[in-house]
Parts: C-alpha cells; structure tokens; sequence
C-alpha cells in the first residue's frame, strides 16, 4: 500500500508552532474555524481509525501482527463498512449515547440519566458495560454497577472506548474532563478501568493546546496516581520508547511481557486474550509515541499491537486528528468518511457532521469568548483518586466446567473468590422471554437470589461472582428455581482466586 503522509507543509508548520511544554495557567484563544477543524479531525479520525482496525479486532490475541500482513483500504472502505457493519462502530455511538443524554439534559445530568441511556438502549453490550447494564435494570445502580466486587470486568477497555468525547469537550482543562469521567466512567468501570477513560480523555484535551506528541503523553498520565498498575504500564511504555525509540516491537515486548497478565475479566485469566484498559491503553500510547505524527503509521502500529485493535487506533487516530486538525488528515483518509457524515450512526440521532456540531455548541456553553476566538483556561493536570481492583487476591485455578443443570449445580473449590461462567441455554422450541431464577449458596448458606434473562441484550454476563470470603475449602451450589422444559443452565468455566 502506497503510504499517505500528513503533507509536510503542515509537518513543517506544526514544528515551528510546537509548544514543548503545555501553557499552564495561561489562556489560550482558539478562534472558531481552528476549533471546528480539530473537533471535525478528533471526530473523524477517531472514526477512521476505527475502521482500519476493524478487520483484526481479537484475532491477534497475546500476539502482534507482523507488517507482512497486509490490512486492506480502499476509498470507499469506511462507507461500506458503515453500511454493512454498522456494529463496529460501537467505539463512536457509545460516546454518541452519553452526549445525546448531555444535550437532553444539560452539561450538569445525573449520572441516573447517563446510566439510564445505555442500560436500556437497544444495542448489544460485551464486559464490564454489559455487566453494568444487569446491574442497573436490577437495581444496582453507579457506582456500584461498575465496582469490581459486582463487576468483574471493572478493569476492561470499556470506558476506554467511551471517553474520547469528554476529553473533546474540554480543551486544555483536563480535571474537568476528569470530573465528568468519574461519574460517567464509574457506571461500567473501576480501578484501572477507570484510569483508561480518564487518561484517554486527559489527551485528547491536550492535544487542543500542545503540537509535542510525547508531551501529550506524559502530561496526561500525571492525571493518574502511582503505585497503581495503570500507571506503571504507560510509564514502562515511556521508558521502553526511549530506550528502543526507532524498534516499536521491541517496546510492545518488554511492556507486554510485564503488564499483560489479566487477573480480572474471567475470559482473559491466564489467556492470550486481553481486553483489559491497562494494556491496551498501552499500545495507543505505542501508536503515538512511535508513529511520529504520522496519521497512517500512527493508526498501524496501534492495529499491529494486537488484542482490540479496532478501539486502539481509533483513539490514537482522535487524538492525532484533534492535534493537527481534519484538514491536515490526507484525503485517502477521509474519502469513504465523506460519504457517511450525513448518516446518523446506528442508536443515535447524530451524522458525523452533526456530532461536530454539537460538540463545538457544548464547549460554547462552558467558555467565554475573546476578540480573537474562544478562550481556555489550561489546566496542569492533577491525580484522581487511588483506586485498584482485585488487590489482595490473585488466581489460583481456571477450571474447565462444560456442566449443563436444569435443578442444580455444585462447585467444591479451594479460595476466597469465584467467578463461574456460563448462560441460560436453549434446548427446545419455546420463545426468549423466559428468565431463570437462581439462587447461589456457600457452604450451604444462600448468598443471594438472582435473574438470568435469556434475551441477549438483558442477559446476566456471568452466571455468579462473589469475592473476598473467608479463604478455604468451600462448595457453591447453583439451584435453578423455576427449571423450564426448553432451557437449562450452562456453566462453561469458573475462576478461582485466593489471597496473595
């Protein structure tokens, strides 16, 4: 494929306007058609970035893909796409359902209003957002829908993927962005879950007020604390740029080789698949530091890295797109993104131009105005709260279970936490609308009485969790409640943790 470069006019301009260090403090005036292009490029590269990795999103699982592969493109990829797969875009209709709840209810909603939009929205979900929604529509609500004491998937890439546009709405001013990421981010995510949309949104702000890529990178991790294992992650990705600064590869090695072991998602323990936030925040981080400014080589190392490599790039590419602005984006880029912007993406109301629209309205309303365009008061970015989860405990077992039920089930296992898989499985003829009854008991002592709907959009994503019990020899026993002729109970899996 003939590489397509951001034109080296603009490479050349952005150099000599490079601000090495952010002006804290100060106040930055952006006058409206500059504003307008790096919101349009952060929209649209988040977009196209989306699309290119697409293809390889979880088929190179603990592995990178090699550049003897090609990943296809052609000038009408992205409307094709849209058009056929319109599921991909999950990265951008997420956003897209918080704004629209933002711009129902006001800059200040409540988080019921946010967790309310996606909890009963009409699309599928996957993980800790999905393990959220069951915990809202029964009762649950955030921040305990995200913690990881109900939310096994607290640490996974969810709200990752869900705060490019909070990061978009405020430029320069990262602890704001930091302030509507803890009540939004907290719904679906906790710990380092969490830190992901918080340091992902803390660079798209930045790159509104500074051209220096690594600059970007290091000022926005200064929004989460150390000692935690987020930032220890991109820390090593920082240090293993520089040590390695012309080999990304090597740089993917020495960070995956310490930071990719999930002890979280019951589905990513001791496996290549990784969709937790800390690794995969990594190598957006990878994408930028290594791509140099570079629209195509920055999206492509971020796909090559492997694991979800379609929200990966997507933010590397928003990120690069608020910095430079859609006009610096090469037209190869945006041909087939041109085609859909009048398309309102699936779930929402919102086209692509539409979207751009609102969020230059949004930033309006929350600043002032100048003789020369609109002003922002730069934030130096400060730490959010230590949060970790799953501290203490650590897997001990991973048991293949395959143990199909229709009365009950019991598990003998050796710990102080258990996660089993599985899900209401179908056996005969009837509809979807049955809803398993089920009740879990330790040791004999009945924990708690639960649904399982067997409709895939309310479906309970684990059978059962529960952590931090009294470590030892212990027996759950799953009993299914009102057992149905058409369905049973499957249980695929389970993960065992103990203390460390």
């Amino acid at each position: 494929m003939k590489r397509f470069l951001i034109p080296l006019v603009l490479l050349l301009l952005a150099a000599c306007t490079q601000v090495p260090k952010v002006p804290y403090g100060e106040t930055v005036s952006l006058d409206s058609a500059t504003l307008m292009d790096k919101i349009k490029g952060g929209w649209y590269g988040q977009t196209i970035g989306c699309t290119y990795g697409g293809p390889t999103e979880f088929k190179y699982k603990g592995g990178l893909i090699m550049e003897e592969i090609p990943i296809p493109w052609y000038d009408d990829y992205i409307y094709d796409t849209y058009i056929e797969d319109p599921g991909l875009y999950d990265d951008v209709y997420m956003d897209l359902t918080f704004m629209e709840t933002m711009l129902r209810h006001g800059l200040d909603a409540p988080v019921e209003e946010y967790a309310k939009a996606f909890a009963y929205a009409d699309y599928k979900l996957w993980h800790a957002n999905q393990a959220a929604r069951y915990n809202i529509l029964n009762g649950r609500g955030a921040p305990e829908s995200g913690h990881w004491k109900y939310n096994p998937h607290a640490d996974d890439i969810d709200f990752q993927i869900e705060a490019d546009f909070i990061g978009m709405l405020y430029p320069g001013q990262a602890n704001k962005a930091s302030e509507l990421s803890d009540r939004i981010g907290h719904i679906m995510n906790y710990g380092d879950g969490w830190y992901g949309g918080v340091f992902i949104g803390a660079m798209y702000c930045l790159a509104y007020v500074c051209n220096d890529i690594p600059t970007i990178v290091t000022e926005a991790l200064k929004t989460i604390p150390e000692g935690t294992k987020f930032h220890s992650t991109i820390s090593d990705c920082i240090k293993f740029w520089k040590q390695y600064p012309k080999d990304w590869k090597q740089c993917w090695f020495e960070v995956t080789n310490r930071h990719a072991n999930d002890v979280g998602c019951p589905e990513g323990v001791w496996n290549g698949f990784n969709i937790d936030a800390t690794i995969n925040s990594a190598f957006v981080v990878i994408g930028l530091l290594y791509g140099e400014g570079d629209f195509l080589k920055t999206m492509d190392i971020s796909t090559r890295c492997g694991n979800d490599s379609d929200c990966n790039p997507a933010s590397a590419a928003g990120i690069l797109g608020v910095m430079y602005g859609y006009d610096a984006i090469p037209d190869y880029w945006k041909k087939g993104a041109e085609k859909i912007k009048d398309i309102p993406f699936p779930y929402t109301s919102l086209s692509l131009d539409e979207v751009c629209r609102e969020n230059y309205n949004l930033i309006l309303q929350c600043n002032e105005s100048g003789d020369n365009g609109i002003l922002f008061n730069v934030e130096k970015p400060q730490p959010v709260r230590y949060e970790q989860c799953f501290e203490g405990i650590k897997p001990v077992e991973k048991r293949v279970l395959k143990k199909a039920f229709t009365t009950e089930a019991l598990f003998p296992f050796k710990g102080n936490s258990i996660v089993v898989e599985g899900s209401v499985r179908k056996t005969g003829h009837a509809d979807d609308s049955y809803v398993a009854s089920v009740t879990a008991l330790l040791d004999g002592t009945e924990l708690e009485t639960f649904t399982m709907p067997v409709d895939y959009i309310t479906r309970k994503y684990e059978i059962f969790s529960a952590y931090c019990f009294d470590s030892g020899e212990h027996t759950l026993t799953l009993r299914l409640n009102n057992p149905h002729p058409d369905f049973e109970l499957y249980a695929s899996e389970m993960v065992v943790y103990d203390t460390l």
